[in-house]
């Protein structure tokens, strides 16, 4: 299904709304960042492996033949780019291999097929223990791949297309016989980088780097309704060294998560997600525009998030986790946001998320601290926020800094519970528990 011309203007409009505002910043990037692609040694279509754009054709074989032939010519010099020229390729779930570029020409569209019993399924994920909707395996997502290096996803802005309303349709009738697929999902990898490529209607969540590292993704756009169930448009999950920019995203769910593994299954695997950077994001949604959470039993470290332009949001930013977590969410930084419309400006909640069965701790507690939000505007916000931690764990070190949030008429107050931190030049007036002087130095450092 193309994407509405809607959406399109919407898109480019934010983006370049994204660009003015922030012109200063524009030329900053994560540190060793480089997503544009290698020059590779050797070049090839999937035409050319009886692959037909005709948009009826399944290519499912065509594309696991090229890829087939890239790994037997993995000692080529500069690695093999796999072309997909402009056309409808539709095609089932595929495996990519290491030192590849997966390139989408200008026009092209790799398609899902709706048919799901051609969806292979594969075994959950180690720190979550089952699938995260439902319990056994998963299917497999739309594009895949394991134990990977030097992998690129790019292109000239073609698209890859979940057509997901089957999936939506099945979540909502509730006959997911199990849970459901990524649009892309790179597991064990390293060097990875994802670009210029546009995500759309995926079936479940849409971009999925788990137990990676080294992982860049820029310049994409993803796109689902606001009403598709848990479209995530990023979620990054135990990785380290991820960093995410120049992206528009509105989706059905939170724009971006970072996410380290559910409960004991979490806790045993024992993977952080650290060192992650997110800047320049512009997006709408029902949910979140940036997350951490729930699930983070694996812990979630130093985190830099900057320049965010979110509308028509359920909260602009969520830090969320639940008692039977464990884990911890600490040094975390959120900065430079602008909102426009929310129900929430911030959330930071420890009584959010479910659990994959009943086998969890509920006395496992996780720890919050070191968190700090600063320089915020919001207009047509409903309520400032909510901070509300654990009784025996109390959220601590939580700084609110030049966050400024006004409603269209009056705006709710900041309501908190068991934590402590401080607050400088905060509109509303902050509680009270983020009143306390004594935590005022960690605001300024």
């Amino acid at each position: 299904m193309p994407t509405p011309p809607a959406l399109r203007l919407l898109a480019g409009a934010a983006a370049l709304l994204l660009l003015l505002l922030s012109p200063a910043v524009a030329q900053e990037t994560c540190s060793g960042a480089a997503p544009a692609p290698p020059r590779r040694g050797a070049w090839m279509s999937v035409a050319s492996f009886g692959g037909r754009g005709d948009g009826q054709t399944l290519n499912t074989a065509a594309f696991a033949r090229a890829v087939a032939r890239i790994e037997r010519r993995r000692g080529a010099r500069g690695g093999t780019l796999l072309y997909v020229p402009p056309g409808v390729w539709l095609t089932g779930p595929f495996n990519l291999t290491s030192h590849m570029t997966l390139f989408l020409a200008r026009g092209a569209v790799i398609r899902a097929t709706q048919d799901t019993s051609s969806w292979p399924l594969v075994d959950p994920l180690p720190s979550y223990g089952r699938g995260r909707e439902l319990p056994g395996g998963r299917y497999m997502s739309l594009i895949h791949g394991n134990g990977l290096q030097d992998v690129f996803i790019t292109g000239e802005n073609g698209t890859i297309d979940g057509q997901g309303s089957v999936w939506w349709d099945m979540w909502k009738k509730r006959t997911l016989p199990f849970t459901r697929p990524h649009l892309l999902e790179l597991m064990y990898s390293t060097d990875v980088v994802v670009s210029n490529v546009v995500f759309q209607d995926s079936p479940f969540w849409n971009i999925h780097p788990v137990y990676c590292s080294n992982v860049v993704i820029a310049n994409v756009t993803v796109l689902a309704p606001h009403d598709s169930p848990n479209t995530d448009g990023i979620d990054i999950d135990s990785s380290n060294n991820v960093c995410i920019e120049d992206s528009y995203i509105s989706a059905g769910d939170d724009l971006i998560s970072v996410k380290s593994g559910w409960d004991e299954y979490g806790i045993a695997f024992g993977r952080p997600s650290s060192g992650i950077t997110i800047r320049r994001i512009t997006g709408s949604g029902p949910f979140a525009g940036f997350a951490v959470g729930s699930e983070t039993s694996g812990g979630v470290e130093n985190v830099l998030v900057e320049h965010l332009n979110f509308f028509s949001m359920g909260v602009g930013i969520h830090i969320k986790t639940n008692s039977g977590r464990g884990g911890f969410i600490r040094n975390i930084t959120v900065s430079e946001v602008t909102l426009n419309g929310a129900r929430y400006g911030l959330r930071i909640a420890g009584d959010v998320g479910g659990h994959p069965d009943t086998s969890y701790n509920p006395n496992v507690l996780p720890i919050v601290e070191s968190v700090m939000i600063k320089n915020v505007w919001g207009q047509n916000i409903r309520q400032a926020g909510l901070i509300r931690g654990i009784r025996n764990s109390v959220f601590s070190r939580l700084c609110l800094s030049n966050v400024k949030l006004y409603g269209s008429t009056s705006i709710g107050p900041w309501k908190c519970r068991d934590v402590s931190g401080g607050a400088l030049d905060v509109q509303p007036s902050p509680c009270t528990e983020l009143a306390s002087t004594s935590e005022t130095g960690f605001c300024t450092s």
